[in-house]
């Protein structure tokens, strides 16, 4: 895939979760917690994949998860389910342009570390992208201090 369709793709599936934690603020409204909102978007997250999954590979695919199951298999849930919480009790409180300023910035800030873990060394140019890192996150503290 060239640069551009992974560039719509990116730029779609950020619209796509603005929406969705917009849709997931509205929906905590009228729940007693906001853990009835995560278990509502990981069943129909999980409903998803699943007709994806069989239409694909048919019920093969299910013998494929059980098999590569691992125990270490349960982070990337936990981790995709506790980003969703964040998101949802940073649109409520912060709104949606801050808890997106962080998020992103947060986000860019351990990206650069782990490729620096990765590649055991400072990639050549980091400079440039440690200075769009702090760029980042002085757009971050302006978006969420605007109202101050």
């Amino acid at each position: 895939m060239t640069f551009l369709p992974i560039l719509g793709l990116l730029i779609a599936a950020g619209a796509a979760l603005v929406i969705q934690n917009s849709l997931m603020v509205r929906m905590s409204e009228t729940v007693s917690t906001t853990l009835i909102i995560l278990v509502t978007n990981s069943a129909v997250g999980l409903a998803a994949l699943m007709l994806i999954l069989v239409s694909r590979n048919g019920f093969s695919g299910f013998v494929e998860v059980i098999t590569q199951f691992r125990a270490w298999s349960v982070l990337p849930g936990l981790l995709g389910s506790f980003f969703v919480f964040a998101s949802i009790i940073g649109y409520q409180r912060l709104g949606a342009a801050s808890t997106i300023a962080i998020l992103i910035a947060s986000q860019l800030v351990f990206g650069l570390a782990a490729d620096m873990i990765k590649a055991n060394s400072p990639p050549q140019n980091s400079a440039f992208a440690i200075a769009g890192a702090v760029l980042l996150i002085i757009g971050a503290v302006l978006v969420v201090f605007r109202r101050i």
